[in-house]
């Protein structure tokens, strides 16, 4: 009997019965990155005008629609963004409209060297962030409305 001391290669587990969403905010566009359920590794991305809220949940809308029909059933949307230029404010526009949403450090996600930075490759690593976090993995980043108020005092020390 051998024992392989390697660790198994296993899939991304997206049976967790929800949307995964990303945002990567910037001043001109927002990258919507998500993954819904049984899609299986293929994450869609869309994109809405800085700003838009209105578009931005009707594109929202549109991926509930699309898992509905896909599954049978309604799913809750989870949404991630970077803490920065709109993070903050979107997310309690978000928790208003009743979405789960969460602000992380960006400072806290792995990233790897060797690939190039591109808003595409944050927003899969931040849907894959998120997953990570809702299955319960430790240590997965910093996340946390906490960090609104050290955001806060930056700008205040900014406009000092």
């Amino acid at each position: 009997m051998s024992i392989d001391p390697r660790p198994t290669q296993t899939a991304i587990h997206t049976n967790l019965r929800a949307i995964f969403v990303s945002m990567e905010l910037s001043r001109s566009v927002w990258l919507i990155t998500s993954l819904p359920p049984r899609a299986g590794e293929k994450m869609s991305k869309h994109s809405v005008r800085s700003g838009d809220v209105a578009e931005l949940l009707a594109r929202f809308a549109q991926l509930k629609e699309k898992a509905r029909v896909r599954t049978g059933q309604i799913v809750p949307i989870i949404v991630i963004q970077e803490a920065g230029l709109d993070g903050f404010w979107i997310h309690r526009v978000l928790q208003r409209e009743n979405l789960e949403s969460y602000v992380v450090d960006p400072a806290s996600i792995a990233v790897s060297r060797r690939r190039p930075k591109t808003d595409r490759i944050d927003g899969e690593a931040l849907v894959r962030t998120l997953m990570a976090y809702k299955r319960g993995e430790p240590r997965v980043c910093a996340m946390g409305v906490h960090l609104e108020d050290v955001f806060s005092q930056i700008q205040i020390g900014y406009s000092a």
